[in-house]
C-alpha cells in the first residue's frame, strides 16, 4: 500500500497594514517568509510619509508572494484591514490573517495559528491565557489593556480573554459571510467588533497563547481617542446585539 501524499499547504494571505514602518517592514517580511515560506503578504500602506509604501513596492518587485495595496491617506486600522480583506477575498486564499508590522505579533507563532485553524473558523492570538504574556510593558499599559479586555468581556458576555488583540486568522468563509461594509469601528474596538460579529454569526473561535513584546523601532499608534472610542462603542455593540444577530441568521 502506497503512502498517502503529504497535505498541501493552505493558501494564506497575511494582511499587514503599515504607516511609517520603513524600519520594520523589510525585517518583518523576511521573518514571516522564514517561518512560513508558502504564504503571501499584502502590505496595506496609508501613504506613509517615511517612504514605507515605496519600499514595499521595491520589495514586491523581487518577490511574487509579496503584494502592495496603496491607500491615499491614513484612514484608521479598521479600514485598512477591511480593504485588505476585500483584496484577499477577491483571490482564492483559504486563510486570511491580521498582523501588525512592528513585531508585537511575532512571526514565530504563524505555524501555530495555521495548525489551530484546522479545527476552528477564527483564531485569536491571546496575551491573557496560560502561555501568553505582555513583555516589556509598564504597569500603566498593562492596566489599560487588562481593564479594556475585562470591560468588553463583561459588557458583551464573551469568554475570550484577549478581545482587543490584533493577531488573528480567519477562514475565508468567515470574512465572506460578514457585512464588511457595515463595520465602522477603528482602533482596538475594531478587533472587538470583528470577534463579536464572528460569534454572533455562529463561527467557532479558538485561541493561541502569544507573547506580545513592545515595539523597538518606530512609534506607537495608540492615542486617547482610540481608548475613548472603545469605551463607547462596546456599549453600542451590546445595544445592537439583536439587530446584528438577526442579520447574521439571514445570511
Amino acid at each position: 500500500m502506497s503512502a498517502a501524499a503529504p497535505a498541501a499547504d493552505p493558501k494564506v494571505c497575511i494582511c499587514l497594514p503599515t504607516y511609517n514602518e520603513i524600519e520594520n517592514l523589510p525585517l518583518m517580511v523576511a521573518a514571516v517568509f522564514d517561518q512560513v515560506p508558502f504564504v503571501h503578504i499584502l502590505v496595506i500602506d496609508d501613504n506613509s510619509p517615511d517612504g514605507t509604501g515605496q519600499l514595499a513596492d521595491e520589495l514586491a518587485a523581487n518577490n511574487t508572494r509579496l503584494h502592495v495595496l496603496h491607500r491615499e491617506k491614513k484612514q484608521g486600522l479598521g479600514r485598512a484591514y477591511i480593504d485588505g480583506f476585500r483584496w484577499a477575498l477577491a483571490r482564492d486564499y483559504e486563510l486570511i490573517f491580521e498582523m501588525d508590522c512592528d513585531f508585537s505579533h511575532p512571526p514565530r507563532y504563524l505555524p501555530e495559528f495555521i495548525d489551530k485553524a484546522k479545527t476552528c473558523d477564527v483564531v485569536l492570538g491571546s496575551r491573557y491565557i496560560p502561555g501568553g504574556a505582555t513583555d516589556d510593558w509598564d504597569w500603566r499599559r498593562r492596566l489599560i489593556s487588562r481593564g479594556g479586555n475585562t470591560y468588553a468581556q463583561l459588557i458583551l458576555g464573551l469568554p475570550f480573554k484577549d478581545l482587543t488583540g490584533g493577531f488573528k486568522c480567519f477562514h475565508r468563509k468567515v470574512l465572506a459571510a460578514l457585512p464588511l461594509g457595515e463595520i465602522v469601528s477603528g482602533g482596538y474596538v475594531f478587533q472587538i467588533e470583528m470577534t463579536w460579529r464572528c460569534i454572533l454569526a455562529g463561527f467557532s473561535v479558538g485561541e493561541v497563547p502569544i507573547h506580545f513584546p513592545d515595539r523597538t523601532r518606530g512609534q506607537s499608534k495608540m492615542s486617547g481617542s482610540i481608548v475613548r472610542e472603545a469605551i463607547v462603542n462596546v456599549w453600542k455593540l451590546r445595544l445592537a446585539k439583536a439587530k446584528l444577530l438577526g442579520a447574521a441568521k439571514t445570511r
